[in-house]
C-alpha cells in the first residue's frame, strides 16, 4: 500500500480510499453485515481513509460505516460531508447536518468535513455561511479539516486561489477519457498545498465498460466516450474490462493527487482495486501519447 500526505491537513493517508455511496445502497442493494466486511477488508488491506455522505443512502451508508468501525475508529482518517441535497445551505443547516452525521458514524470527531456538491450552492452562501460553520465546529474540536466538493473544476478554483480550504474534492476530472484537472487546478492545489481527492477514476464506470445508469440517456456522451475509447486500445488490457487497471494506476500516481477513492461492496473489487495501488503507473511513452489525445477537452 502507498501512502502519502493530504496537503495542509498533515494526514498520513492511503493513497486508495474508500468512498461510501455504495456503502449506502445507491448503486444495488446491500446489507449491514456487507458493508461491515468490506470496511474491515479495507483496514486489512491498509487503506485507512473513509469518504462518505449523508445524501449516500440518505444516511445510511455513514451509520452502517459507524457501525462497522466500532472499536475500530481510530485506525481511520474518516470523512463525511454537509448538507443534505435539497437542504438549503444555511450556518444553522450545516451544523445541524454535522451533528447528524456525528450521530450516525457513531463518532465524536470527523478527521475531514466536506461542503458537497458546491454546484447545489453559490460561492457566496458556501463562504459565509457553511465555512463559517464548519470553522465553528472545528473551534469545538468536532472537525479536524475542512474541504469542498464539485464536479464541475471552474467552481473549485475559487476556493484553491483565496486558500479558503485544506482539501478539495472532484471526480471523473482526471480519467483517461478526460484529464481536464491536469491544466489548472492540480498545479495550484500543488502550490497552494491543499490535498486533492479523486472521485471515480473509472469516469463513471465507462472506463469499466459499464457506465453508470443516469448517462444511459446521455447519448451524445456516450458516442464522445466511446470514440476517446477507441484511442485508447493501446492501454487496454486482455482481459474483460480491460481499461480498469490502467484506468486506476493513472490516478493513483498521479503525484498531485493524494487520494484516489474506490467504490465498492465486493470484496473481491476491493483486494484487486487495492493491488494496484503499488507505485506503478503508466510508463512515460504511454503518458506522453495519452495526453496528446483530449488535450483540455472535458467529456463531463
Amino acid at each position: 500500500m502507498e501512502y502519502t500526505i493530504l496537503g495542509k491537513t498533515g494526514f498520513r493517508v492511503s493513497k486508495i480510499g474508500l468512498g461510501g455511496a455504495p456503502l449506502g445502497g445507491d448503486f444495488g442493494g446491500t446489507t449491514d453485515e456487507v458493508v461491515t466486511s468490506v470496511v474491515h477488508g479495507a483496514l486489512d488491506l491498509g487503506i485507512n481513509f473513509i469518504d462518505t455522505a449523508p445524501l449516500y443512502g440518505r444516511g445510511e451508508s455513514e451509520r452502517r460505516i459507524g457501525q462497522a468501525l466500532k472499536g475500530k475508529r481510530d485506525h481511520v482518517i474518516l470523512a463525511t460531508k454537509a448538507v443534505m441535497r435539497g437542504t438549503p445551505y444555511s450556518y444553522e443547516n450545516t451544523i445541524q447536518s454535522v451533528e447528524e452525521s456525528l450521530q450516525r458514524l457513531q463518532t465524536d470527531y470527523i478527521d475531514l468535513i466536506q461542503l458537497h456538491e458546491l454546484e447545489q450552492t453559490s460561492y457566496e452562501e458556501a463562504v459565509n455561511e457553511v465555512l463559517p460553520a464548519f470553522r465553528k465546529l472545528k473551534e469545538q474540536g468536532k472537525v479536524r479539516a475542512i474541504g469542498v466538493n464539485a464536479g464541475k473544476l471552474e467552481l473549485l478554483m475559487p476556493f484553491l486561489e483565496e486558500d479558503l480550504v485544506d482539501t478539495i474534492q472532484t471526480y471523473a476530472k482526471y480519467t483517461l477519457v478526460d484529464y481536464t484537472a491536469k491544466d489548472e487546478l492540480l498545479p495550484l492545489a500543488k502550490a497552494k498545498n491543499i490535498g486533492v481527492i479523486h472521485g471515480s477514476p473509472l469516469a463513471m464506470g465507462i472506463l469499466a465498460d459499464q457506465p453508470a445508469p443516469f448517462l444511459q440517456d446521455n447519448h451524445a456522451l456516450l458516442e464522445e466516450a466511446n470514440r476517446r475509447m477507441e484511442q485508447l486500445q493501446y492501454l487496454r488490457k486482455s482481459e474483460p474490462k480491460g481499461l480498469v487497471e490502467p484506468a486506476l494506476r493513472f490516478s493513483l500516481t498521479c503525484p498531485d493527487i493524494a487520494i484516489t477513492l474506490t467504490g465498492t461492496t465486493s470484496i473481491r473489487s476491493l483486494q484487486v482495486n487495492a493491488n494496484y495501488c503499488d507505485g506503478i503507473g503508466l510508463s512515460n511513452q504511454e503518458l506522453n501519447k495519452l495526453f496528446t489525445l483530449f488535450p483540455g477537452q472535458r467529456l463531463f
